[in-house]
């Protein structure tokens, strides 16, 4: 079972065409979401902007997956709201990263996948993927415990 978040990156996806890893590309995404790119030395959401860091193509892709969710799903100008909804939408816009740049349905198609997998499949750097990895598995063992316990 996908939690909210899991089926929203699926959907986008899914709506994009979406549906394997090797399609995951950042000049790609962008264009089908109507978003302009550029490249600077930091990152940040404008409007219909976004601006990377120049960074190595795994930061780039993490960068990016954070800075589409605050694109996608969040309103406002951090520079005038209250630090507790900036933190809010920052940590939000971190989880996000995780799930869009290794999202579970494809993740779920690698019998038994490492950190080694991940970075390579998915192009991202060692601690990402093994966040995304624990991530993943606490979601297996919760999921496999609601089921013996008949839920």
């Amino acid at each position: 079972m996908y939690t909210h978040l899991e089926d929203y990156v699926f959907n986008l996806y899914h709506n994009l065409s979406i549906s394997r890893p090797e399609q995951l590309d950042i000049e790609e995404i962008a264009n089908k979401l109507g978003i302009n790119l550029y490249y600077s030395s930091s990152t940040y959401r404008y409007g219909n902007n976004i601006i990377l860091q120049y960074d190595t193509k795994q930061k780039q892709w993490q960068l990016f997956g954070h800075e589409i969710c605050h694109y996608l799903r969040h309103f406002g100008n951090q520079l005038t709201m209250k630090k507790s909804f900036k933190d809010l939408q920052e940590w939000q816009a971190n989880h996000f990263a995780y799930h869009f740049c290794v999202p579970t349905f494809m993740l779920e198609k690698i019998h038994t996948p490492t950190v080694t997998d991940i970075i390579s499949i998915f192009n991202v750097e060692f601690d990402f993927a093994l966040r995304r990895l624990e991530m993943y598995q606490s979601k297996l063992n919760f999921d496999g415990n609601d089921l013996c316990l008949g839920m």
